[in-house]
């Protein structure tokens, strides 16, 4: 059970969605169309409208994403007005974002960061309410909204994972994680070792091998990827949803919808593959000085190691809820696995079966309707 405190209040409202990516404002939109006007509010820690994608490196266009889906009720091609295919994913969502902000006037501030969500009593027992702790920034107060609700829309990009690996602490070179790429020209002349089997770990292999001047590009991984010609039939897309799904109903962390479907040889990695880029290692068992060293004995010297190893649900701040289960992930039930079992007035947007674009929207309606029907009891 999670502990119950008290906790002077600041504002009092039905919702509060944390979060300004895809997700929140998907959330925020239905919510609005739910009648909630004016008894939500989206807190979002960014510095300005864009979510993860206002972060992404400059070199990663719209068309070399994974599919950006439209948010509800104003589709990005209408926002923009031209075709975008080629413009930096990191501007183009920003400013489609924000002109989607404005166009329906949702209730969004920022810089917000929530620092902890916690189980408070309200009006009646059995009507728990939740406080939400946030502030605009080092040095300044911070201060507390009282809400119904919670829907949390946080995303994975502030929880970039490195997994742990002996000798780390004695390398001399750099070890980075695609959370800090920034170009390929951040390689020149240097040995790189990119470490990963997902999609960012094969585009930017190949963008730094073939961009970046007199580097060296390496790779290796804990599975060697397969990659499957032809693009993904829609039954492949539901099952791969449907096992994350399962996951998450289950308790256990979720995992990425690419674990599950593979890779696709695209043009671009078929010629990577031709020209020796794709060169695959097994992953190293320890790092050195200088490198990386192997199982079988041999050893890489190397300038950079650079993780493209995922990232991790961005849940640090509602952990006063006590909301994980045995199995390590957070047990999901509803319609769309959005809602925490243990706490069914929080929901989970992003996580599970929901982390992605077209998932996002889908849970938006969903957590909304779920509010919608939680504040008419």
């Amino acid at each position: 059970m999670s502990r119950v405190l008290v906790v002077s209040t600041d504002e009092q409202l039905d919702c509060v969605v944390i979060g300004g990516g895809q997700a929140g404002l998907s959330a925020g939109y239905f919510l609005q169309r739910r009648g909630l006007n004016g008894r939500f509010a989206i807190l979002d820690h960014a510095p300005s409208s864009g979510g993860a994608w206002q972060f992404r490196w400059p070199t990663l266009t719209l068309a070399g994403a994974n599919h950006v889906h439209d948010l509800p009720g104003y589709g990005l091609a209408e926002a923009l007005g031209v075709d975008c295919d080629q413009w930096p994913a990191s501007t183009a969502v920003a400013d489609y974002f924000g002109r989607y902000e404005r166009r329906f006037d949702l209730p969004v501030r920022r810089p917000v960061h929530v620092s902890a969500v916690r189980l408070v009593p309200g009006r009646d027992p059995d009507d728990p309410r939740f406080a939400v702790t946030s502030g605009a920034g080092p040095g300044m107060p911070e201060t507390t909204l009282e809400a119904a609700t919670v829907i949390n829309a946080t995303g994975t990009w502030d929880r970039p994972f490195v997994p742990h690996t002996p000798g780390a602490e004695r390398f001399t070179g750099r070890i980075l994680h695609t959370h800090d790429y920034t170009g390929p020209h951040d390689f020149d002349g240097q040995r790189v070792l990119v470490v990963g089997a997902g999609i960012s770990a094969v585009q930017l292999l190949i963008e730094i091998a073939r961009t970046a001047t007199d580097v060296e590009a390496f790779w290796c991984s804990r599975t060697e990827p397969v990659f499957a010609d032809g693009p993904f039939t829609p039954e492949e897309g539901r099952e791969a949803v449907a096992r994350v799904e399962r996951r998450v109903r289950a308790g256990l962390p979720p995992t990425s919808v690419v674990s599950v479907t593979g890779l696709r040889r695209t043009p671009a990695i078929a010629a990577a593959q031709a020209d020796g880029i794709l060169a695959w290692r097994p992953m190293f068992t320890r790092i050195t000085e200088t490198g990386v060293a192997f199982a079988d004995g041999t050893q890489l010297d190397v300038d950079v190691i650079f993780y493209n190893t995922g990232f991790r649900s961005a849940l640090d701040h509602l952990a006063p809820l006590r909301l994980r289960s045995a199995g390590g992930g957070i047990t999901m039930t509803g319609r769309l696995a959005t809602v925490v079992a243990a706490q069914p007035r929080v929901q989970l947007l992003g996580y599970g079966p929901s982390a992605s674009t077209i998932g996002a929207n889908r849970a938006g309606r969903e957590a909304a309707r779920v509010v919608a029907e939680i504040i008419d009891r």
